[in-house]
Order: structure tokens, then sequence, then C-alpha cells
């Protein structure tokens, strides 16, 4: 069963992503939303833990809180695939559950 978690708050503000990946399965996917985003920029100090992550889970994050926080795609940590408002919905139907982590 595939299961879609949204995190809508920064890996440098809350440890909610951290939590999410330990407890998300192999197979799942998480979509970053919201301030969330922030997350999915590589060179930070998430990045090494994203990318590790990202053997056995998806990463997606929403194009246009990205770009709402000033932060371009060419950005993004390699193999976060960036998605916009359809592409949220297409995740949705695609997972059988989904898990908001606040």
């Amino acid at each position: 069963m595939a299961m879609l978690h949204t995190v809508n708050k920064s890996v440098f503000e809350r440890s909610t992503l951290d939590s999410c990946i330990s407890m998300a399965k192999a197979g799942s996917s998480i979509l970053l939303i919201e301030d969330g985003v922030v997350s999915a920029i590589a060179g930070t100090a998430a990045a090494d833990r994203i990318s590790k992550a990202m053997e056995n889970i998806s990463f997606y994050v929403l194009g246009p809180d990205l770009r709402a926080r000033g932060m371009s795609e060419d950005r993004v940590i390699d193999g976060i695939k960036v998605v916009d408002y359809e592409g949220y919905v297409d995740l949705t139907t695609e997972h059988d559950n989904i898990q908001s982590w606040l």
C-alpha cells in the first residue's frame, strides 16, 4: 500500500521531515509543500539526509510554493521532482493513503 506523506514545515525549523522519513516505508512518497519546500534545496545540511532517503522513497516538491519563497527549481536536490498543482492532485490519486505531517 503506497502512502503519500506531505510535509509543510522547514527542516531548519522543526524535525517534522526527519520524523516523516524515519516512519515512511520503502515505496512511499514525500511531497514537500508550503515552508517544507525549503528542505528541497541542494547544498544544505539536510540535503545528504534527503539524498540517502531517496534510495527507498520518492521525493517531490510543489513548484508554486518553491517560487513563492523566492527559490528556483535549479536549486532543488537532484532526484526531487518538481510538481505543479495538477501534479499534486495526481499524487493524491496515485497513492492509497495520505499522511500530513504538521
